[in-house]
């Protein structure tokens, strides 16, 4: 039996959204490597899976192409809420992920806000190889810039602050810093300029993704980094290539993440 898909992007970091809340769905990392290949299959940043949840409206998986899952994707997690109020008819869903439940909210017709939960800052819930200030922690792999500042938004970032971005060798650096030993569980790593407090131009290298868009967590990410470096307020805005998020650390300690949403098509898996 043919399973249905929708195409789906948030500020061009794309989806292929998969809605197993009735019918069971497991594939299998070959499977998800075939479909998310650009040149062979569908084309995705990530596969996403909705099954269904007993603590919340509904339960998300996340894939990354090369066929391992990832625990977190910002961007993701904003376009499946956005189907599920579609879907309800309502204002408001709760979404189960293995970093824990989360809360969202539309917040216009094609536009909707997810509470992405608290960061973690410990060296440990990175992870990190060894122990290290996580506030700035020197990578081998990218000296010159001096160091990051890292911690995990149910996965892991690097941020390195940049004074500008047109002199870095994004997918260069990106790639050697993914794979540092420093990272057992890889990393993805953001590139941040600071515009103003209240305005950071990003740019991220995906984990087993590379080069994308945009990238939801990733914003986060920069945004707490930056206050935590003195370099940013609690509030503002992401400047992707594919546009703008807007990110707001709370005195609660959560981030709240608000973008876009669009659909591409809609189909049927191969």
């Amino acid at each position: 039996m043919e399973r249905p898909f929708l195409k789906m992007n948030g500020l061009g970091n794309d989806f292929i959204v998969v809605d197993a809340r009735r019918r069971a769905f497991a594939p299998d990392p070959e499977t998800i490597r075939r479909l998310a290949s650009r040149s062979e299959g569908i084309g995705c940043d990530q596969f996403v899976v909705i099954g269904a949840s007993e603590t919340a409206d509904a339960s998300i998986r996340f894939w990354n192409p090369d066929g391992g899952e990832a625990g977190a994707c910002g961007n993701a997690s904003r376009c499946v809420a956005w189907r599920l109020m579609e879907d309800a008819g309502t204002d408001e869903v709760r979404l189960e992920t293995a970093g824990g439940v989360l809360a969202a909210w539309r917040q216009g017709p094609m536009r909707v806000a997810v509470d992405m939960g608290r960061p973690r800052l410990s060296w440990r819930a990175v992870p990190l190889s060894g122990p290290h200030d996580t506030l700035a922690v020197p990578v081998p792999e990218a000296a010159p810039l001096g160091p990051a500042t890292c911690l995990s938004m149910g996965n892991p970032h690097a941020v390195f602050f940049v004074p500008s971005l047109s002199d870095i060798d994004v997918a260069g650096l990106g790639a050697r810093i993914e794979a540092s030993p420093l990272f057992p569980e890889r990393v993805n790593v953001g590139f941040a300029e600071v515009r103003s407090r209240t305005h950071l131009r990003l740019r991220v290298w995906e984990r087993a993704a590379g080069l994308t868009r945009a990238c939801g967590s990733g914003a986060c990410a920069a945004l707490v980094a930056g206050v935590r470096r003195g370099l940013a307020g609690p509030a503002g805005r992401l400047e992707l290539d594919g546009g703008d998020l807007e990110i707001a650390w709370g005195i609660d300690g959560r981030v709240l993440m608000t973008g876009d949403v669009e659909i591409e098509f809609e189909g049927r898996l191969p």
